[in-house]
């Protein structure tokens, strides 16, 4: 089990309380519902981080769901219009390499949904919000971590908006 020290530390500094929860090797939430059995796919949510123009944003979906990114992209200039900043034009996903150098929590492709820890504004999808707890990213592809929804919204303030679309 490699959960990142950062990590842990980040979630007891905050009294967040968290399973952790080991599971087989998985490279998808959708994989991760099926391993573990769940009836609810929601309950597990996939973290994206995506280019808008220069800057780099965490996206938070259920395991079910694609992102929908003309919606996104509405939901984006909604909430920077509020910044007082410039519209974006552009949404895309990051390529691999800027993970590799940019992201320091947890291994590539398992992106914890903790856009403070990782200096970035956390996007989730109105979704997500519904389950009373949800598994998320634990940046390992073999343990995740359960937690309550309203700690995640607590702790990580994201802006809300609907942007996903089935797969």
């Amino acid at each position: 089990m490699a959960v990142s020290k950062k990590l842990l530390n980040y979630l007891e500094k905050n009294k967040i309380k968290f399973e952790l929860i080991e599971h087989r090797i998985v490279y998808t939430a959708w994989d991760l519902v099926q391993t573990l059995h769940l009836k609810k796919p929601d309950e597990v949510v996939k973290t994206l981080v995506v280019k808008t123009d220069k800057d780099h944003v965490l996206v938070l979906l259920p395991s079910n769901k694609n992102l929908d990114k003309a919606k996104f992209k509405k939901t984006v200039n909604q909430w920077r219009k509020k910044q007082g900043l410039k519209a974006v034009k552009k949404i895309d996903f990051v390529k691999e390499a800027w993970m590799k150098k940019n992201i320091k929590v947890g291994k590539l492709g398992v992106v914890p949904p903790f856009g403070t820890l990782l200096g970035m504004p956390v996007f989730a999808d109105n979704t997500i919000l519904s389950p009373v707890e949800v598994i998320v990213n634990a940046g390992d592809y073999g343990v995740s971590l359960k937690i309550k929804t309203k700690d995640l919204i607590k702790l990580e303030e994201p802006i809300q908006g609907s942007f996903s679309k089935k797969k």
